[in-house]
């Protein structure tokens, strides 16, 4: 059954953590909606080698609407957490139990929306502290599933176990 899987993405994300699972998703006839702050706009990735057009803006969407998230990292998860809005949107798809996909700094905006605390996960090595901090149960692994709800990665070197998660996750939900 096909799934739609929200992503929150702004200018300066990790290209191929946003190219890779999206192409993966889409692969396996799921749909993959874009959001940030301004429908239309086009958004361009750290390595300059994405572009991707935003498909809605953080104002015409609710988690409700979506079965899935995806946080890809790079700075654009930081950006975002700065606006209250990305957070509690976030906020609500953990509060609804709906299945998130973080890979390297995405888990900034979980930490954010105050959603790691007990939770098994990994990320990149830099935020690790900070989700050890805000009270995640950390662990150096290239994929950590947590109750087959949410799905962590280190870097784009972990995609493939991350993507492989990641389907799993959508066709047992």
């Amino acid at each position: 059954m096909s799934k739609k899987i929200a992503v929150l993405i702004t200018d300066e994300f990790e290209d191929s953590e946003f190219t890779s699972p999206a192409e993966a998703y889409t692969k396996a006839g799921h749909q993959v909606v874009t959001i940030e702050k301004q429908a239309g706009k086009t958004v361009t990735g750290k390595q300059g080698q994405a572009k991707v057009k935003i498909d809605k803006s953080i104002d015409e969407v609710h988690a409700a609407e979506f079965d899935a998230l995806l946080l890809p990292g790079g700075h654009s998860p930081d950006s975002l957490r700065g606006d209250d809005r990305f957070v509690n949107f976030t906020k609500d798809f953990v509060a609804l139990g709906k299945p998130v996909f973080a890979i390297c700094h995405g888990p900034q905006l979980l930490i954010s929306a105050n959603a790691v605390r007990g939770r098994k996960m990994t990320s990149v090595k830099a935020i690790a502290i900070d989700l050890k901090n805000a009270g995640a149960d950390f662990h150096d692994k290239e994929v950590i599933v947590d109750n087959d709800r949410l799905v962590t990665s280190r870097t784009p070197d972990d995609l493939p176990a991350f993507n492989q998660e990641a389907l799993r996750i959508l066709e047992i939900s």
